[in-house]
């Protein structure tokens, strides 16, 4: 800790920076109170010990200049025996405490490790003040990791602007959470946040979606609609599975980025409108450009502020907070209360992969509140996959004879489809996230293979 002693006896600052020295301090002196505001603006002091009676400005209008000036050190005045209504109105002013004169070596060291321990004690509830806000400011994004409070400080400084940011990562681990908390820190909250999958609407619809159509524009148009640009007008574009986009429309969508305008089918008219874009994939976009399946100029328009996301098993420092979290959400919307997970059950937890991510473990906890009989999760109320995973992959039946890459490539994928099937009760837009497959590409496979 820094110390400024301000005081114009010559033989009290000696003294002073002795005592102070002694005791790990590190010491700086001046003069007088003019020269004091000096050594606070270049010294940046954590403590002052200011005499109250000086030459020049006396300690009552260094404390008022000093605090006009932005300073946060704790200030001490020292004053001599009865001068004590002068300390008085200097703590009015905003000192913290004070030192009558004489004081001996005990005193002085009392005094500043008491005031020592109370600006440790403000530092730290400021520091808890502002973890508390950030969580209130992330919502449902529990982010304790090095990996993701990275994540979330580009998120940070991001937000405020307009530039498009590119969300990667693996499904389940929270792309969506993280645009629409861009969206709500960004000046566009109040506007509409419009999420559209880009694998999830056919193909053939997908521009009618995205721009609009006018009425007799092809067979069924019976009424003019917006398309989802014009509905984000002033708010915020969020396009997941954007890898997922066909080329001609990478080609339709980089032109409503660059001209800021749209044209609804059928019509000859344009429309200018004012979206931030936000994007999420669980594809490598780079790779993805190289191999000519995605454009690389759409990509830089896209990925101007790239974050990436990482996956659950990398941050396994988190499962315990996020497990607490998850509970709490599905335990109120359930009606179903539970004391929490028992230390089997949370080392269980703690030992899966998680190839689901977040989503998993949401899905193994609202499984587990359902099932459990007692006041805490135990070990049997967990799915068999979490508690037993096999070592390897069992069931494909591998053939030492039949070296085929490709015949025990498809056994692997059906046997992998099966599994995310059953994990995800059918749900195929669930399943396909697990599997990181398009859910257009999943029905093609699901009938290819014959998986019930």
């Amino acid at each position: 800790m820094k110390i400024l002693i301000i005081d114009d006896d010559a033989g009290l600052r000696k003294s002073l920076t002795l005592i102070l020295a002694d005791a790990g301090y590190e010491v700086v002196q001046a003069d007088d109170g003019v020269a004091g505001l000096a050594a606070a603006e270049e010294h940046r002091p954590d403590m002052i010990l200011c005499d109250v009676r000086m030459p020049r400005i006396d300690g009552l209008e260094f404390l008022k200049r000093y605090g006009e000036s932005g300073g946060e050190a704790l200030v001490l005045v020292m004053t001599a025996y009865g001068s004590l209504d002068l300390a008085v109105e200097a703590m009015k002013r905003g000192a913290y405490d004070y030192l009558p004169k004489p004081f001996g070596a005990d005193e002085v060291l009392l005094t500043v490790r008491k005031a020592e321990e109370r600006e440790q004690l403000r530092k730290e509830v400021g520091r808890l003040r502002r973890e508390v806000d950030v969580d209130r400011r992330f919502g449902e994004i529990v982010a304790t990791s090095p990996a993701m409070r990275r994540a979330l400080a580009v998120v940070e400084k991001v937000a405020r602007h307009n530039s498009p940011v590119l969300i990667s990562g693996a499904s389940g681990t929270g792309k969506e959470l993280v645009a629409r908390l861009i969206h709500r820190e960004s000046p566009r909250v109040g506007a509409a946040f419009v999420p559209v999958n880009c694998g999830g609407i056919p193909e053939q619809l997908l521009e009618s979606e995205f721009f609009g159509f006018v009425r007799g524009a092809f067979t069924g148009a019976d009424r003019d609609k917006a398309g989802l640009f014009e509905a984000a007008d002033g708010g915020t574009l969020f396009l997941d599975e954007v890898g997922e986009l066909s080329g001609a429309l990478q080609v339709k969508l980089l032109r409503a980025l660059q001209e800021g305008e749209v044209r609804r089918l059928g019509s000859t008219e344009t429309k200018r409108v004012d979206v931030r874009v936000l994007s999420a994939t669980n594809r490598d976009l780079e790779e993805a450009v190289e191999t000519g399946d995605f454009r690389q100029d759409l990509y830089y328009r896209l990925a101007v502020v790239p974050i990436h996301l990482p996956q659950l098993r990398t941050r396994k420092e988190e499962i315990p907070e996020l497990v607490h979290h998850v509970l709490g959400l599905h335990a109120d919307r359930l009606g179903i209360h539970v004391d929490g997970v028992d230390a089997e059950a949370m080392e269980v937890l703690l030992s899966y992969s998680w190839p689901g991510n977040i989503r998993e473990l949401e899905n193994v906890l609202e499984r587990a509140l359902v099932l459990a009989e007692g006041p805490r999760i135990t070990v049997d109320d967990l799915p068999e996959v979490v508690r037993r995973p096999p070592p390897d992959t069992p069931g494909i039946g591998v053939d030492t004879e039949d070296l085929s890459v490709k015949r025990h490539s498809a056994r692997l994928e059906r046997h992998l489809i099966q599994l995310a099937l059953d994990r995800t009760g059918g749900n195929k837009t669930q399943a396909a996230e697990l599997l990181q497959l398009s859910p257009r590409a999943l029905r093609y496979k699901i009938q290819e293979y014959g998986v019930e």
